[in-house]
């Protein structure tokens, strides 16, 4: 725990003008990021006294180590730049909201030649028109269903779409109207593409226009005494209507906006977001946060509005954002909004009518969503935090390992021997730290030598990035990182200078190694175990503890030990130690495989420089087979199409030089299956 006064800036070094301040810890990854209309007198705040402080913003303070900032022109400028950094760094004390779901949009894929509908999830695409979010994925396709009989847009995948086109004949939604059936030529590109902008119009609340329109050409089609076709647009008309009823008027005056509401406690808040375009609610979703820093309701919102429009532009931002409370700097969000969109946005609290009543509707759906979550949750933490006190107390460590780190070695019979790296943080996976290594000082199969190289390497990195921060000064530990090393680059404040005036500092961007675990957990037993601690021990690194987790009995192995610690088949710090074991077990088989599907998949011709897939086919194509193809003659090589004579030389000499592969063996009959795709007994 750090002194605040230990790397408070001198008086008038932070300068009077809006900036955006990192904090950053011992290990110089960054914590926490903020924005002031004044540097000086912001952070200021921070270091007052502790017993003044809030509890949560002492816990800050204390964890960091360091505090750097850069100066910006504007307010507008530093709320972009505190989104991009929060983004980019990912504090642990910033407040950052999480998706309780992936949430359903409809999209329809507009950057195509025939755009298609259908349902997306996940990060927007460019090139996509997205409507929603919505609840759930079959409120989209009863919507789509009810559509497709006025626009009869494609919706089917890509493959299916090539195999109706080669085939001549459309599929099922082309043969029952439900699809124009671009695939057989029904009807041209253009007039496929005026469907989807109709069908775009439509879902964007431009409905009153097709109504009234499909309204007349069924009244003239009466008059002209055709029956089935006024009977058949009467029907469209109704679908129209079903659909649109599926999203009731909310909002008398057609108005685009999306209305943002918060549920609070001390320790969380949950924000609910309802999209309106045309009066109508077209979209919801919602999100959780944990409340690491003392932040008031405004903050909150400003929050949600950063995550919410830092990465839209044009008519995905509306032209009215309804809030519960304005934000500290509402000008400058205003403004930012305004520019995201590329026209004014109106920034406001509902004081009375429809908006008002329906904000009253957003809050209670936010409530009801923190009483759910907590509900889930509760649990959650008490399980996570008694299974970290059980390892705590049956490896007899200091504290609970809030960080964890566990390794497998990978490999099929010898060969492609891989290992993974899985890194748990408070019980809960950190998936952006897992990594992946391949063994490289050895050839073959020996576990326990695999892993002390894989330790060693872990741990090298750690101890380059301490050294690099000035942080490591121990004469005679080698930390020779070879490939492994990551290049230091310093990072300055605004002004241009290091902000402690003694460390050299880096980008901040979080290292691949820079931060090290309380604990490290190996897959095996006493001489994996025994492997990990000596690869620790030679590098000098004595404050972190190591065990094992064997497959077997599920015994835990501590190093030096002849016996094993057994826990208790219902322990929750088992458990725990069983799922991070199988997560890193499954994410190094996935590993594994890959490399293996890979050099599968190599071929000799892959080593002839100039000679493309298409020739590669072409030449497989003519010959059968690569045996016959290494049997030919470089006059039968140049017979093939595009082949001259320079490339048959050169595939000739590769194929001689490549040893012929062992023939493969079909397991369940015992037959050797040759290169042409013959066999033999």
């Amino acid at each position: 725990m750090a002194d605040p006064s230990s790397y408070r800036p001198k008086p008038g070094q932070i300068p009077d003008s809006p900036g955006v301040y990192k904090f950053r810890d011992e290990h110089r990854r960054v914590i926490y990021v903020g924005k002031a209309k004044s540097l000086r007198q912001r952070l200021a705040n921070y270091f007052q006294p502790l017993v003044s402080l809030h509890p949560r913003t002492a816990t800050m303070v204390t964890t960091a180590a360091s505090v750097e900032w850069t100066v910006v022109s504007t307010e507008v400028e530093a709320l972009q730049l505190e989104y991009s950094w929060i983004k980019e760094f990912d504090p642990r004390f910033n407040v950052k909201y999480r998706d309780d779901k992936s949430y359903p949009y409809l999209a329809v894929t507009v950057n195509e030649e025939f755009p298609r509908v259908q349902v997306m999830r996940g990060q927007k695409k460019k090139g996509v028109r997205y409507f929603g979010p919505y609840a759930h994925a079959w409120a989209i396709r009863e919507t789509v269903d009810l559509m497709l009989r006025v626009f009869p847009v494609r919706t089917c995948s890509a493959g299916v779409f090539r195999n109706a086109a080669s085939a001549g004949r459309p599929c099922l939604l082309g043969y029952i109207g439900k699809c124009s059936a671009p695939c057989v030529g029904r009807v041209t590109p253009e007039e496929h593409r005026e469907l989807a902008d109709e069908f775009c119009d439509f879902m964007a609340g431009r409905t009153g226009t097709y109504i009234r329109r499909l309204e007349k050409q069924m009244m003239a089609a009466a008059e002209e005494m055709e029956y089935e076709k006024a009977a058949r647009l009467r029907d469209d008309i109704e679908a129209l209507r079903r659909a649109m009823e599926k999203n009731a008027v909310v909002l008398a005056d057609a108005t685009d906006a999306d209305l943002i509401a918060l549920a609070e406690d001390e320790l969380e808040a949950a924000v609910q977001i309802f999209h309106v375009r045309g009066g109508r609610v077209r979209g919801q979703r919602g999100w959780v946060t944990d409340k690491v820093e003392a932040v008031s309701t405004a903050g909150l919102v400003e929050h949600a509005l950063q995550q919410l429009y830092g990465e839209e532009s044009g008519d995905a931002v509306p032209k009215e954002v309804l809030v519960p409370a304005l934000p500290e700097d509402a000008d400058a969000v205003t403004q930012w909004l305004s520019g995201r969109r590329g026209s004014q946005v109106s920034l406001r609290v509902p004081q009375r009518g429809d908006k008002k009543d329906l904000m009253e509707t957003v809050a209670r759906n936010a409530q009801q969503a923190l009483v759910l979550h907590k509900t889930k949750r509760a649990s959650d933490l008490t399980t996570r935090s008694r299974a970290l006190e059980e390892i705590a107390e049956a490896l007899d460590l200091d504290s609970a390992p809030l960080r964890i780190e566990c390794f497998d070695i990978s490999h099929l019979q010898g060969q492609d021997v891989v290992a993974s790296m899985v890194v748990f943080e408070d019980g809960l996976p950190r998936k952006s730290e897992y990594r992946r290594f391949q063994i490289k000082g050895f050839e073959g199969q020996d576990d326990v030598r695999s892993m002390h190289e894989v330790i060693s390497r872990r741990f090298k990195r750690y101890l380059a990035e301490k050294e690099k921060t000035g942080e490591w000064d121990q004469e005679g530990v080698a930390v020779n990182a070879e490939d492994d090393a990551v290049d230091a680059v310093g990072a300055v404040n605004g002004s241009g200078a290091a902000a402690s005036g003694e460390v050299p500092a880096d980008d901040g961007r979080p290292k691949r190694f820079a931060y090290p675990p309380q604990l490290v957990v190996v897959d095996g037993g006493q001489p994996q175990v025994a492997a990990a601690r000596r690869a620790l021990d030679e590098l000098g690194i004595d404050d972190i503890a190591v065990c094992g987790l064997a497959k077997r009995l599920e015994e835990v192995w501590l190093p030096g030990d002849d016996d094993p610690v057994v826990l208790p088949r219902s322990s929750e710090g088992l458990y725990l130690l069983q799922r991070v074991r199988d997560t890193a077990h499954d994410f190094a088989i996935r590993y594994q495989r890959s490399k293996r599907n890979k050099r599968v998949r190599t071929s000799p011709l892959d080593a002839v420089p100039g000679l493309g897939d298409t020739r590669k086919q072409a030449l497989i194509k003519h010959f059968g087979s690569v045996k016959r193809l290494r049997q030919a003659t470089i006059e039968q090589i140049c017979e093939v199409p595009g082949m001259g004579r320079k490339t048959a030389e050169a595939v000739a000499v590769a194929l001689a030089q490549a040893a012929p592969a062992a023939p493969a063996v079909n397991t369940a009959t015992g037959e050797i299956i040759e290169d042409d795709g013959g066999t033999t007994a």
